[in-house]
């Protein structure tokens, strides 16, 4: 099989797979915001929780259903910067993956990838990295929510977590998107091989 990657293009196809991958995972695992309640482990995402409470009737008492799901309509986020976090970041896994992907099949077929659309895809990776750490940067200012505070023992304020701590998927989604920034976008303007020029 012919490639239209050089040496270092073919590693940057790998660690762009690897990258956009990592954030992708972070991004859709609900446990960037670890606490408790009721005695029971609940974790948030940005548009998705694990663990809630509901009433039950029959014992006349709240009790934490023990269950990961999105919510219910994109207005039932929390708040207002926990559902911008979600488009943002959602935009900026999407380039991630779609500049991985065309990388990966740059390996394989001759001509796709020249030094020109290599630059232009390392730029596309450095906005989606920007997106996803405008995303990540935008989540902490959600933790003033009714749900996050019933979580974090009623002490969590933005940028303050009162009981709760962060957790991996936030640290998986935000060290993706760097990785991408610096080294992908780095290494992008070095992938492609210089194009052949046919005298017509």
């Amino acid at each position: 099989m012919a490639s239209s990657l050089t040496c270092a293009g073919v590693v940057w196809a790998f660690l762009s797979f690897l990258c956009a991958a990592t954030s992708c995972v972070g991004f859709f695992m609900p446990y960037w915001l670890l606490g408790s309640q009721l005695e029971k482990s609940v974790s948030f995402g940005t548009f998705r929780r694990c663990s809630y409470p509901v009433r039950d009737e029959s014992r006349q008492m709240t009790v934490m259903v023990e269950q990961c799901g999105r919510y219910a309509s994109f207005q039932a986020i929390p708040s207002a910067e926990w559902r911008i976090c979600t488009v943002v970041t959602g935009l900026g896994c999407g380039l991630l993956l779609l500049v991985a992907l065309t990388a990966l099949m740059g390996c394989c077929v001759s001509e796709l990838i020249s030094r020109t659309v290599g630059r232009v895809a390392g730029g596309i990776q450095f906005l989606g990295g920007l997106l996803i750490g405008s995303g990540c940067a935008l989540y902490p200012l959600g933790w003033d929510s009714e749900e996050v505070r019933q979580t974090c023992g009623n002490l969590s304020n933005q940028f303050e977590l009162g009981t709760c701590h962060i957790g991996w998927a936030y640290y998986c989604t935000g060290g993706g998107a760097a990785a991408a920034m610096l080294v992908c976008t780095w290494l992008a303007c070095f992938s492609g091989k210089k194009q052949k020029q046919y005298p017509y």
